[in-house]
């Protein structure tokens, strides 16, 4: 049996969606304007540095898949660093603007990108290389901006124990390294359909894989609910990212401040 598309995805974007962030950014931007919201800068700053992660994250999968043969995202139109094809409706859209409007903070997600891991030239090993570079990406992202922020401030600005009381690039580079340590680890954890999935998928025995590759279309709800458990039981996230954000202090230079 044919390994299946390991990240569906459809090939672009249209009207509607083009319409449907334009809308929503309208209806954020009145309610801020008429003080119904109000956005804090926070909140746009990781939202602006989590659409070009999440993006670059994506595009890194289908460049991989092109090399290896595979060139499904290149035909769909994918490996551009263009947002609007890259756009999930609900992701990347809806669900960003009503966290934004509530102050709750940033969360979402761009489209996977299309693969099929069956064109690949060694579909099991090529295939778990193309998961894993998108958490890759990532982790390059965040230690690019953990050294510039480390090494191109001056240690009286990283000395400022707030960070919003710090400059505006140093709150990008910042928040920049912080969104992208998160987005790698969350990456990796061990679940379809995200990305360390295909860790445990590598490890099961052949003749196992077709039953996995049927269930798998079902486990699309699974990122959201790791979420809410996450957000409800804030020990259990403390344990899954603690350690990573530890060592992101010590390349920033700093103990994690109060943002």
């Amino acid at each position: 049996m044919a390994a299946p598309s390991l990240r569906p995805g459809t090939a672009a974007y249209d009207r509607s969606t083009v319409l449907l962030l334009v809308g929503a950014l309208a209806v954020v931007g009145v309610l801020w304007g008429f003080g119904v919201v109000h956005l804090q800068a926070f909140t746009v700053i990781v939202f602006c540095v989590l659409v070009p992660s999440v993006i670059l994250h994506e595009v890194a999968h289908g460049a991989l898949a092109l090399v290896f043969g595979d060139d499904t995202a290149k035909r769909a139109g994918r490996l551009t660093l263009n947002p609007l094809p890259h756009i999930d409706p609900f992701g990347t859209i809806v669900l960003p603007a009503l966290l934004a409007v509530t102050n709750i903070g940033a969360f979402g997600w761009a489209k996977p990108v299309p693969v099929t891991v069956s064109r690949l030239r060694r579909p099991r090993d090529h295939g778990l290389l193309v998961s894993l570079v998108g958490p890759a990406v990532n982790v390059a992202l965040a230690v690019g901006c953990a050294l510039a922020y480390r090494l191109g401030l001056p240690e009286a600005t990283r000395a400022v124990p707030v960070l919003h009381l710090q400059p505006l690039v140093a709150q990008i580079l910042f928040l920049g390294a912080y969104v992208n340590v998160l987005l790698a680890v969350f990456n990796l954890i061990p679940i379809p359909p995200l990305d360390g999935s295909a860790v445990v998928e590598r490890l099961l025995p052949r003749r196992v894989l077709p039953g996995y590759y049927r269930l798998r279309p079902y486990t699309l709800v699974l990122p959201v609910l790791l979420v809410i458990v996450l957000n409800l039981h804030p020990e259990l996230a403390s344990r899954v990212f603690a350690p990573a954000i530890e060592h992101l202090g010590s390349l920033l230079g700093t103990h994690l401040i109060a943002l």
